[in-house]
């Protein structure tokens, strides 16, 4: 669950000193967002280890950890940080070196539900990132071990612990088996 802290730019936020706490900035609106809990944390390392490999390995660009925040608009300022981030190489040719927040949202944007999180804010910032130009979100669910891809506001898929996550459009040649996410 997140709180309400002031009113700020991307700035503001940029500029805060380190008090041990993350922060996300939503639509000028500073959030203080608790710390992952364990399972929170182990799922987030286990994914990221895997993609960052493919990635590495096939030269496609980026992979990004939790503390890292993306400016994905302007007037009122929104500043988000997924859980796990990846931009291509294209991309960041493209914009090169960047000083602060990444400007846009990345390619793929994960997120892994908290225990304090409700599926109504899940949601609502998946389609956030879409809306900011994110080709897919993940919303990496632990009590119902599953992933929600969305690719579009209507294009929503739902994978069990059955399914293989086949990423080839966003991050080429990377799938994973929804288990191995979990397990």
């Amino acid at each position: 669950m997140s709180t309400t802290i002031q009113s700020m730019t991307a700035a503001d936020l940029l500029g805060m000193p380190n008090d041990g706490f993350r922060y996300e900035l939503v639509k000028g609106e500073l959030r203080k967002m608790a710390p992952a809990g364990h399972e929170h944390g182990r799922i987030a390392a286990r994914f990221t280890w895997r993609l960052a490999q493919h990635v590495e390995t096939n030269r496609l660009g980026a992979v990004y950890a939790a503390e890292t925040a993306f400016l994905i608009s302007r007037n009122p300022d929104t500043v988000r940080a997924p859980d796990v981030a990846f931009v291509s190489q294209i991309c960041i040719d493209k914009i090169g070196k960047v000083a602060g927040y990444w400007p846009g949202a990345p390619e793929l944007a994960v997120e892994i539900i908290s225990p304090g999180d409700t599926y109504t804010e899940v949601e609502e910032k998946a389609i956030e990132w879409l809306d900011a130009g994110a080709a897919t979100v993940l919303a990496v669910n632990p009590r119902h071990p599953s992933v929600t891809v969305y690719r579009s506001r209507n294009d929503i898929a739902i994978l069990d612990q059955d399914a293989v996550l086949d990423l080839d459009d966003t991050v080429p040649g990377f799938r994973i088996a929804v288990k191995n996410v979990f397990n």
